[in-house]
């Protein structure tokens, strides 16, 4: 059960981040997080209030509002990432932040790293170094695109040991993912907000000036401003948008579910796997190609996390 539920987590995860890279490519990162998790929210409100699951409210609530208050910052920059950079190299440079869990396995059991997972972080320390570093024949991928990966990481990391400690029963998940969504709105809304006014703070300075202001700040801010095309853009997204962040929802819940029925060890290091479902969409619907260096630095990586999980 614990294999089944982790590779089922791996192949929800792999499609969200796949719907999520295209999304944040024609709207802002901010809205894609806002809009995602809001849907994911009001689906779980159901849930929860048809199972009687608010019964279940107790202590460990808290973590499901402090991965709240952590996931929508790791998705905005994991979202981010995905926009400006070859969802190849970014979704499994995303997959180092599962050490986090397996340390805290180490700190609380009272384990030591082994010669694996030594292993594994020399291996992914290459395979960084070669996915975001100058190359020959093709231009690097951005230092941006690399820091905004690894604060995913971070993150993810964060919110998969949280997220795991939030509930002990089925209906105490349910509440507990509609905490974190809740939270995930709250926090990535007032990002949002944020973010549009220092978007128009900066617009309208060039405006006063008779200067012409800067075209991709309007449309990297304001993207259902920028017309009638752009807000029917928009609009449309939604639906898309809505089944992303249900998708992502419902891999958080049977990766819970994996930790609770096995190894927490197997369960992180088959639901590591979402990037190559992430590589393969990319792959086989934007033909997506990767420099050779690329390749394998993302696949040293991915193999990096692997051997950290598993050693």
């Amino acid at each position: 059960m614990t294999i089944a539920l982790a590779l089922l987590t791996s192949g929800l995860w792999g499609l969200a981040d796949f719907g999520a890279g295209l999304l944040s490519r024609r709207m802002p990162a901010a809205r894609v997080v806002v809009c995602s998790q809001g849907a994911a929210a009001l689906v779980l409100a159901v849930v929860v209030a048809a199972t009687g699951a608010y019964t279940e409210a107790g202590h460990r609530l808290w973590y499901a509002f402090a991965a709240g208050c952590v996931g929508p910052l790791a998705l905005l920059c994991f979202y981010s990432a995905l926009a400006r950079g070859p969802m190849g190299v970014v979704s499994p440079l995303a997959t180092a932040g599962v050490a986090i869990p397996v340390g805290i396995g180490f700190a609380v059991n009272g384990e030591r790293p082994g010669a694996l997972q030594y292993a594994g972080i020399a291996v992914a320390i290459v395979g960084i170094a070669l996915a975001g570093g100058p190359r020959t024949g093709g231009a690097p991928v951005q230092r941006t695109t690399i820091l905004l990966t690894l604060g995913a990481a971070l993150g993810f990391g964060t919110v998969f040991a949280l997220i795991a400690e939030a509930s002990v029963t089925i209906p105490g998940l349910f509440l507990a993912l509609l905490v974190q969504r809740t939270v995930n709105v709250a926090v990535g809304g007032v990002v949002l907000v944020a973010g549009e006014r220092r978007g128009r703070r900066r617009t309208a300075a060039p405006l006063a000036t008779g200067t012409v202001p800067d075209a991709a700040a309007i449309s990297g801010d304001f993207s259902d401003r920028a017309g009638p095309s752009r807000r029917g853009l928009a609009w449309s997204a939604l639906p898309a948008v809505a089944v992303v962040g249900l998708v992502d929802t419902a891999a958080n819940g049977t990766y819970a579910l994996s930790t609770r029925t096995g190894p927490v060890t197997v369960a992180a290091v088959l639901a590591s796997l979402y990037p190559v479902v992430t590589a393969l969409a990319a792959r086989g619907i934007l033909k997506e190609r990767l420099l050779r260096a690329q390749a394998v630095g993302a696949g040293l990586a991915l193999a990096g996390t692997v051997l950290l999980a598993a050693g």
